[in-house]
């Protein structure tokens, strides 16, 4: 299988940390002054001075891995778990979100991540970037239809969640987030497709003082996985 790339200062450290194994590691001279935990990484360490072409990408800060291919997780799996917390992306295709929700999701504890096969955003360098490094500790999965897993999963130990801005959602504040629960989250302008909507079993909202319409799905997502949190202790 072709290993898969990855650069960025975090995310290289933290796949170093994680479970994947680090086939070629490279980074600059600028790089391994700046980073002690580099010169640790001794003898698979190779210097080079231009990594942009390696990469393939101006944004590596000067240090790039090669590794072996991300293990997505089984989501029946996640959902099976004691009382989980999940994060699920409707359509999120923006590389860059995808790994900023990855980042608050593993920082708040979630169970886990799960995305579409179609139609949305998967694990590639660029998510791994954004996530600082996240995905190295937390379980993504896919799953081939996104309303048929959730009804699938669904039931008294796992209640679905559907994010949006509607009049007609329950605040989060008055939204019973402390026991199983996964959260679903659309794409910006888009929100949730009407048959995923459907599945959820009650709409929340993130309560808005300002002037602007909704957040960047990204932030909403920590908001309201952090309030989960919260709930739970």
């Amino acid at each position: 299988m072709t290993p898969d790339l990855v650069y960025g200062r975090r995310s290289v450290r933290e796949v170093l940390r994680g479970p994947r194994e680090v086939v070629e590691l490279w980074a600059t001279e600028r790089a391994v002054k700046a980073e002690p935990w580099l010169a640790e990484a001794q003898p698979r360490l190779k210097l080079d001075r231009e990594l942009s072409e390696r990469a393939e990408n101006r944004d590596h800060q000067g240090v790039l891995a090669l590794v072996e291919p991300y293990r997505y997780a089984d989501a029946y799996e996640l959902a099976a778990t004691e009382r989980p917390l999940l994060a699920v992306l409707d359509r999120v295709t923006d590389p860059r979100n995808l790994g900023a929700v990855c980042r608050s999701a593993e920082g708040a504890g979630a169970t886990g991540v799960v995305v579409p096969a179609h139609g949305s955003a998967v694990v590639t360098p660029a998510v791994a970037r954004a996530s600082a490094g996240a995905i190295e500790h937390l379980p993504i999965a896919v799953v081939t239809n996104l309303a048929r897993y959730l009804e699938e999963v669904k039931g008294g130990d796992l209640w679905v969640y559907g994010a949006t801005g509607d009049s007609s959602a329950t605040p989060m504040w008055d939204t019973d987030l402390s026991g199983g629960a996964a959260i679903v989250l659309g794409a910006e302008g888009k929100g949730l497709r009407p048959l995923v909507r459907r599945t959820c079993d009650a709409l929340v909202s993130i309560p808005l003082s300002g002037e602007v319409e909704s957040l960047n799905v990204s932030v909403a997502a920590a908001v309201l996985l952090y309030e989960a949190r919260r709930q739970r202790g």
